[in-house]
């Protein structure tokens, strides 16, 4: 079983970025997705500046896949797309139909967990279209996904979001700039100022969402530490990390020891709760609302 660090969702300092990554080479994690996948709008980093990221993660021996946005809003978001479909030095995850037209019978691609693959026909359907790997989607059950593996096509790589805020919902508008009376054309970035999102709370003080941008996340970390032996007996190939501003490397190395462990570890997530930036969620796979934490 493989680990994988997803796309970066949030704003970051351009030398921010360019130290986690930097960081991240050092990490036991094997694949790893760059590229905004979020806002067009945020340009600390220009597709060159992503393609150095990639040719230098290649080097230190991990798999370097581009990503597209998840929502395209105007010609120049397709043409960038574009872009990155037909660059042909790394593999690609597609977020989008449009990317997938682009890619498909040209060269194989990783089909993105937004791209809402919850049978075997959308599946095999995809697979035939050329994609080698799939995200599945972020609601999907663990039963589910078992009865769906049985039919899967031969040679399509199972990846599975195992840790990080969900990415709930894209929208054409920008939660941030409106919570700053901002318009969108003139955010002035203030995304930026927040390096995890910003935290939305109930009126009752509970943490219930998190704005980042046109993206809407979970408050709570959907974190499946504890049931990586049961990802592995479904033969699930990957296990997707998303990062996050603080303790990645911790992250990684704690999700490491539990894809070498032969056995299930019942303190593995008290131990990861210093990491997290907030309470831990799992209720996703185990059939129950998302933000609820089913002990394993």
């Amino acid at each position: 079983m493989k680990l994988a660090l997803g796309p970066l969702q949030y704003y970051w300092p351009r030398d921010r970025v360019f130290d986690f990554y930097q960081a991240v080479a050092e990490t036991a994690v094997d694949v790893v997705y760059v590229g905004e996948a979020v806002c067009s709008r945020r340009h600390e980093l220009r597709l060159a500046d992503w393609i150095d990221v990639a040719r230098m993660l290649r080097d230190a021996g991990k798999q370097a896949v581009l990503s597209t946005m998840v929502l395209l809003e105007s010609g120049s978001d397709v043409a960038a797309m574009h872009k990155i479909a037909h660059h042909e030095e790394f593999l690609v995850e597609a977020n989008d139909m449009g990317a997938v037209h682009q890619l498909a019978g040209q060269r194989p691609f990783v089909a993105g967990p937004q791209l809402n693959l919850f049978n075997a026909d959308a599946l095999a359907w995809l697979a035939g279209l050329g994609a080698s790997r799939w995200v599945m989607p972020l609601e999907m059950r663990q039963d589910d996904l078992a009865a769906l593996l049985q039919s899967r096509p031969a040679g399509l790589e199972t990846e599975v979001f195992a840790y990080g805020r969900l990415p709930l919902a894209f929208s054409a508008r920008c939660f941030t700039a409106r919570h700053y009376n901002l318009p969108k054309d003139d955010c002035g970035f203030r995304c930026i100022e927040h390096p995890d999102g910003q935290m939305l709370k109930t009126r009752e003080g509970e943490a219930f969402l998190v704005l980042n941008g046109i993206q809407t996340q979970s408050a709570r970390v959907h974190n499946l530490i504890g049931d990586v032996p049961a990802l592995r007996a479904l033969g699930v190939d990957l296990l997707r990390l998303s990062p996050q501003s603080r303790y990645m490397s911790e992250v990684i190395a704690a999700f490491d020891t539990a894809r070498k462990s032969p056995a299930p570890d019942p303190q593995a997530l008290a131990r990861m709760h210093p990491l997290m930036p907030e309470a831990p969620c799992n209720g996703y796979w185990h059939g129950q609302p998302g933000m609820e934490l089913v002990a394993v």
